[in-house]
């Protein structure tokens, strides 16, 4: 799963490559034409407004966040594959991090998709945790 993560961002920040040195504003107006909007209604406007405030550095920046990130997942993966024990501290530790987050989103606006992602998540850093706690049990018994 991680690798997927790390794969799909890579493929975006990619993708956010591909743009920089191509004109925005008019790329996201055939975007908003060739979807038949209308470029005054409410939403297509909200995407052509943040597309001209998007400067070629800002967008350099948010690719290189997302090669980063991808790079964190693609390692993560390596590590869970091989059975690292700093790839489940990893793990659990960036699966806990979303956890505050989520229940803020969630005291602010409940909906069962919330509810659904916190449960997930809370799953993977209980599993991690698990795995963490037997790795350091076989440890202590001499098996590892």
């Amino acid at each position: 799963m991680e690798a997927l993560k790390g794969v799909i961002v890579l493929l975006a920040a990619t993708g956010l490559l591909a743009f920089v040195h191509e004109d925005l504003n008019d790329l996201a107006a055939r975007l908003v034409e060739h979807s038949h909007l209308n470029p005054a209604s409410k939403y297509p406007h909200i995407f052509l407004d943040a597309v001209a405030h998007l400067q070629q550095p800002r967008l350099i920046g948010l690719a290189a966040g997302a090669g980063a990130y991808s790079a964190i997942r693609l390692i993560e993966a390596y590590g869970l594959f091989w059975g690292r024990a700093w790839a489940e501290w990893l793990a659990a530790f960036s699966g806990g991090l979303y956890v505050p987050l989520e229940l803020m989103e969630l005291f602010r606006e409940p909906s069962a998709l919330g509810v659904a992602v916190l449960a997930v998540n809370l799953a993977v850093v209980a599993v991690m945790a698990w795995a963490l706690v037997q790795r350091r049990r076989l440890h202590a018994n001499g098996a590892i």
